[in-house]
């Protein structure tokens, strides 16, 4: 808790009890939050200033402390109650703007040493558990903290155009063709493999036998093809368009996959 140090040494000779120690400590993180104390009371004084110490006065009552706060860029005006109740204190924090309020119990033993007033390094314990109370249960609620600067946002990453319904996709040079690319959550993609054949597409009702899936092995017509042409016939490299079936027994599909219209109707 950097810079409480120096405050609770300025603040000691008005430390008495545990709760003033806790008070003490709470201010400070209010403090570390943007925001200066304004002095004590519900209502303000003549010659009001924001300071990061405690005003005049501040442990006067050792059951209901009272203290007001302004943020630095003076968009939030606090009013802090510490109302004790037995070993445990109360915190009541409104927003005077808002109108919002915020409210957060302590345990004072959990977080005070009583035997250890005089020593600063021995008086407060889990430190890091009270500053988190106070940002959770105060500073959070009632909105960011005050006099800091928010965050630049973040830049988003690019999402890519097939990703995005709402993007155009991008421009390809004449002549070439974009890419087809149907979003597989898209409802309207249905049936685009048989509407668009020649897309690219894969998954359609009509097979194409040279696309059926099985995998065809490469012609080589410099090395023969048996019954048709010897070895040689073709020179290595040279333009060749196949004629005839190219063997008995080539995968795919039934040549009559696809029978004309009324194929099966006994009065055609």
């Amino acid at each position: 808790m950097a810079g409480l140090e120096p405050l609770y040494a300025w603040a000691r000779p008005a430390i008495s009890r545990a709760q003033d120690a806790l008070v003490c400590g709470i201010h400070w993180e209010l403090i570390r939050h943007g925001y200066r104390c304004l002095g004590t009371g519900d209502q303000p004084g003549p010659d009001e200033r924001k300071s990061e110490l405690l005003p005049a006065g501040w442990e006067a009552n050792k059951e209901v402390y009272t203290l007001r706060y302004k943020s630095t860029d003076d968009a939030r005006e606090l009013l802090l109650k510490a109302i004790m109740v037995e070993d445990s204190m109360i915190l009541n924090v409104m927003d005077r703007g808002s109108q919002k309020v915020a409210d957060v119990t302590l345990a004072v033993a959990n977080y005070i040493n009583p035997e250890h007033l005089d020593d600063f390094h021995k008086v407060y314990k889990n430190s890091e558990e009270l500053r988190t109370r106070i940002a959770s249960g105060i500073i959070a609620p009632l909105g960011a903290s005050a006099g800091k600067a928010g965050k630049e946002p973040e830049p988003k990453e690019d999402v890519p155009w097939d990703e995005n319904p709402l993007r155009l996709p991008p421009r390809h040079p004449m002549g070439t063709r974009a890419p087809s690319r149907p979003s597989p959550l898209s409802p309207f993609a249905v049936g685009g493999e048989d509407l668009d054949p020649l897309g690219g597409r894969s998954g359609g009702m009509i097979v194409d036998p040279l696309r059926s899936g099985v995998p065809q092995p490469g012609i080589d017509p410099s090395s023969g093809i048996p019954g048709r042409l010897p070895p040689g016939a073709v020179p290595p490299g040279a333009r060749f368009d196949p004629f005839g079936p190219l063997g008995i027994g080539r995968p795919g599909p039934d040549p009559d996959h696809l029978p004309p219209p009324g194929y099966d109707d006994m009065f055609m």
